[in-house]
């Protein structure tokens, strides 16, 4: 049976690294997209040779791993590293099939004539997951190859995540790449100037508020995915190019290979109802009869959503914020809000389940600083608060935030009866009330309440310290994601 030669394949890396033929670099179309917030860490991270680890990045499909992979190639060459010291590969190219990762270090050495020692290189492995045991591999090359810079990057999160912890103690750094903030949103449009001043006074105004919705309401559909951004045809039809893929490549295709799952379609129905519902307290009685999952698989199958970066479950506390020894209901946020919009269609301002997505949305944010952590909902038998976390700060206390996509809990307390009952029990002296365009300031006895448009709290929260100090919040609570 004929068989790939080396020298097709050398062939296929020559062109796969562009850079390596003088006057060449990354492709322009690529080289124009903006660059993430997380681009800076992430290069730090890669040219950091203290530490002799090799650097995974991880994350869900479609967030611009690949993009930011060829966005920190660009960085090493303006940087003058010489051009055939780096070296990229997508594993998941068909010319590299039964290619082991150390063969492919080799043929890239014997191109340029490297010693084996030499000391300099960068490699990036893209799609790495795709390659049976690549955390094996990947760990043997750090310890054989003390030179070079090994940088692995891929979409199947959960292989990635858990893998990478079994086979890579010690070799591995994670680097987590999450979906775009609605700060970055506004950034890759060109809008954040156009609302910093304007919004952040104490006074906003509605026109103003209500353009920034806009752009929310568009955030909220399609705008966690950088793709749609830049392209009209995609964000006319997130369905077809965001939602079957991630039904067609992680759900029916990963997770059943990694996990061995037999009936992918179960996996597929379940995510449905938790996409669907997202920001809804669920049950595994309920889940079974919506899903037609049986409970112990259910449980194996939320280890796997949340293990690959679809969802996050969120635990529930009892009015005096103490949990439950008994676990039978729990909230699912996607990680993504969009993900939402690109299985079931957009979501208008006025619609009932923007307000379920405005609270996904906030999730979203708050996750991206590692504050989930120590954060939960409550409810009990006559009362509910959407997030209640504890804050290590000031001597350690209760914060409790509640998000209505409304004006009314301005004018209208009782809408907080809940809130502001759990505050007296567990002592908060912070309350945080998420409106659609109303922002106040209150104080009920020794509660301080302050009222904030959803819209600005998630872009303070993605902007910068100097903007969450203006929303009145802890600025040591604001820690970016991959530097807690």
């Amino acid at each position: 049976m004929l068989q790939v030669s080396d020298e097709e394949i050398k062939t296929r890396l020559r062109f796969d690294n562009p850079w390596w033929t003088e006057g060449q670099g990354i492709d322009p179309e690529v080289d124009s997209w903006p660059r993430r917030d997380y681009f800076d860490p992430f290069v730090g991270l890669v040219t950091d040779k203290d530490v002799r680890r090799a650097v995974v990045l991880m994350g869900p499909r479609r967030v611009g791993k690949t993009v930011m992979v060829q966005h920190t190639v660009k960085a090493l060459l303006d940087r003058r590293v010489p051009p055939t010291s780096i070296f990229y590969v997508s594993v998941d190219n068909p010319t590299y099939t039964g290619l082991s990762l150390e063969k492919l270090v080799l043929l890239f050495q014997e191109i340029h004539s490297h010693d084996r020692r030499q000391v300099g290189p960068y490699v990036f492995f893209d799609e790495v997951q795709y390659l049976k045991d690549w955390e094996v591999h990947l760990k043997s090359l750090v310890d054989s190859y003390p030179g070079i810079r090994f940088i692995a990057s891929g979409s199947a999160a959960a292989a990635l995540r858990l893998k990478s912890r079994e086979s890579g103690a010690g070799r591995f750094t994670d680097f987590l790449l999450p979906p775009l903030t609605f700060a970055e949103f506004l950034w890759f449009r060109g809008l954040d100037k156009e609302f910093v001043g304007s919004l952040l006074g104490t006074e906003p105004e509605m026109k103003g508020i209500e353009k920034l919705n806009e752009e929310f309401v568009a955030y909220v559909n399609y705008g966690g995915f950088p793709e749609p951004l830049f392209s009209e045809s995609v964000r006319g039809d997130l369905r077809r190019f965001v939602g079957n893929d991630i039904i067609d490549k992680v759900l029916l295709r990963d997770l059943p290979a990694l996990y061995g799952i037999q009936d992918s379609r179960e996996l597929n129905q379940l995510f449905s109802v938790l996409a669907y519902n997202t920001g809804s307290e669920v049950s595994l009685d309920g889940l079974a009869k919506a899903s037609g999952v049986a409970k112990n698989t259910l449980r194996k199958y939320l280890d796997y959503l949340e293990a690959a970066f679809l969802i996050h479950r969120l635990y529930r506390v009892d009015q005096n914020a103490r949990r439950f020894k008994r676990v039978t209901s729990f909230k699912v946020y996607l990680t993504n809000p969009s993900l939402r919009a690109a299985l079931f269609g957009s979501v208008g301002a006025d619609d009932a389940a923007m307000g379920r997505m405005a609270e996904n949305a906030y999730f979203a944010q708050v996750a991206h600083h590692r504050m989930v952590h120590n954060l939960y909902y409550a409810r009990w038998k006559d009362g509910e608060v959407d997030f209640v976390r504890w804050s290590d700060f000031d001597e350690g206390r209760w914060l409790i935030q509640e998000i209505k996509w409304s004006d009314r809990p301005v004018r209208d307390r009782s809408l907080l009866k809940g809130v502001l009952s759990m505050a007296a029990k567990i002592e908060a002296r912070d309350i945080l009330v998420l409106t659609r365009t109303a922002k106040a300031d209150d104080r009920v006895g020794d509660v301080k309440v302050l009222f904030v448009p959803v819209s600005i709290a998630c872009y303070a929260l993605g902007a910068g310290v100097e903007l969450v100090l203006r929303l009145g919040m802890n600025p040591r609570t604001y820690i970016p994601y991959n530097q807690a």
